[in-house]
């Protein structure tokens, strides 16, 4: 079988850049990079700077908010159009191991032709790190792990519940992509699509799991907790998320931007508060 991976990118050119470099050291290089531009035709020029590389790059229309989901599509839609049986979805942030095409790839192998997501380890890494410290000794050692991932031995699997899927760093089959529908392009902008994919896996008899492998190392960038300038995206796709599924996603989220004033509910639904100005001049 062969790996594809995909990238969905829209900014973050000095992390795509980087993420390029570690991609060209894999020890099982991917059949092909399939880098997905959402509104941004400078991912073209980044992606050449490898050409080492087998890549595409797919162009993503973008009209209200990033087409998260519909950039995810797009990208495996052409990886399997390009001969790829296996899909490794990469966020554009991530540096991956030189091993985690072939982890991802020798577990999926190891399930067989069952319905499953695994999703290997995730270090973050600090602020202010130098252009000199992105070695793969270097990042191991400062990177940190996310507070609420399950990290079983190496190369063993553990079932996980599939409402912590995250696309963040993840890997299937094309026909288990196909089985669960891939990602539900009425989501736009931020939040809920990952969560709502777990479902439709879930959904299809499929099962999300954890790998103690395929390490990927998450570039810093500023954040906000919770994510105040995604309040809006947040709360449409939470309510679509609920019709759809019948609770809430991003529960956690939703109250502190509940407390915080940004969002409230009626009914059954999210809203975003509209803060207009106190200034009458």
């Amino acid at each position: 079988m062969r790996t594809a991976l995909v990238t969905i990118a829209s900014g973050r050119h000095e992390h795509l850049r980087r993420q390029r470099e570690w991609v060209a050291a894999q020890s099982e290089p991917p059949l092909v990079h399939v880098v997905v531009s959402m509104g941004d035709p400078g991912i073209h020029e980044v992606a050449r700077a490898r050409s080492e590389v087998p890549t595409d790059v797919v162009d993503c229309l973008v009209a209200d908010g990033l087409p998260l989901a519909a950039a995810r599509n797009a990208g495996v839609s052409r990886a399997a159009a390009l001969g790829a049986d296996r899909v490794v979805l990469l966020d554009v942030d991530c540096l991956p191991h030189r091993d985690l095409v072939r982890d991802y790839a020798r577990a999926l192998e190891r399930l067989g032709d069952s319905r499953a997501v695994v999703s290997g380890r995730v270090q973050y890494l600090p602020e202010g790190m130098a252009e000199a410290d992105y070695t793969p000794g270097r990042v191991a050692r400062v990177g940190r792990d996310h507070a609420v991932r399950v990290l079983p031995a190496p190369g063993e699997l553990e079932r996980a519940d599939p409402r912590l899927l995250w696309s963040l760093s993840m890997a299937c089959t094309v026909a288990t992509w196909d089985a669960a529908g891939g990602f539900d392009e009425r989501y736009v902008g931020y939040g809920g699509e990952d969560t709502d994919f777990g479902q439709r896996l879930a959904a299809a008899g499929g099962q999300l799991w954890w790998l103690g492998g395929a390490a990927a190392y998450h570039q810093y960038h500023p954040t906000q907790s919770p994510p105040v300038q995604h309040a809006a995206a947040i709360a449409r796709n939470a309510n679509l998320f609920r019709r759809t599924w019948g609770f809430d996603p991003m529960e956690g989220w939703l109250r502190e931007l509940a407390a915080l004033g940004h969002v409230t509910r009626t009914g059954e639904d999210w809203q975003i508060v509209e803060h207009g100005s106190n200034n009458d001049a």
